[in-house]
């Protein structure tokens, strides 16, 4: 059974969540947060699977809620942060994704590809598709951040780890990044692994801003 827990400073919007979660038979909500607050009291009481997190809420924001939750080394073994949001382009969004949040939904997603959505980061993957990754990370990636420490180097990566990680980082999938490479998806993943080893990252979406943070990568613009 997955367990959620779910932040936002709406009561509606947590009572829809809640119903629509527990409706699926491998899903329960197990706590609602109104603020950013609760959200990391909740965590740490319940030690969710995945936390769906608003990030404008009052007393804490969400980027700050988020912050505590995976600084905390027993939250950070077991709880993944998805972020809700209402604008698919948000600053906010990508700040959370730097903290370590495994992706972002909108609000108005349709329901079963929100339950598609909470499973996919419970198992530990990142909920960014390559459409996503691509507009998020050129729209904000290239803007400091001082509260972020300086990314890792990537002097320790081979040749071909840095391959695959310049294409994980322009939004693309174990299987196009294997066709361009001309290997096996499952051979990306391995890749893909050891990566996230080498560079201390949680997942995907960690690895994309590490790419970008480090200079590998940069946003293209269009002319």
């Amino acid at each position: 059974m997955i367990r959620v827990v779910v932040a936002d400073d709406q009561a509606l919007v947590r009572g829809g969540f809640r119903v629509l979660v527990d409706s699926a038979p491998d899903l329960e909500v197990v706590g609602e947060a109104a603020d950013g607050a609760e959200a990391v009291e909740l965590v740490r009481r319940e030690r969710p699977d995945v936390v769906l997190m608003d990030i404008r809420m009052p007393v804490m924001d969400g980027l700050e809620a988020t912050r505590r939750i995976l600084a905390d080394d027993a939250a950070t073994a077991t709880t993944r942060v998805l972020v809700l949001t209402t604008f698919e382009l948000d600053e906010y969004v990508f700040g959370a994704l730097r903290l370590g949040a495994s992706g972002f939904l909108l609000k108005d997603t349709p329901p079963a590809d929100l339950l598609a959505g909470i499973r996919t980061v419970a198992a530990g993957e990142a909920l960014l598709g390559p459409s996503v990754v691509r507009r998020l990370i050129e729209e904000f990636a290239a803007r400091p951040d001082p509260r972020v420490a300086a990314a890792p180097e990537l002097t320790g990566l081979t040749d071909r780890e840095v391959e695959v990680l310049t294409l994980v980082a322009r939004g693309w999938s174990n299987s196009e990044v294997g066709a361009q490479l001309y290997v096996t998806p499952a051979t990306v993943k391995t890749h893909v692994s050891r990566l996230l080893m080498k560079l201390g990252a949680r997942d995907r979406a960690q690895l994309i801003v590490l790419a970008y943070e480090s200079g590998l990568v940069t946003p293209r613009h269009p002319h």
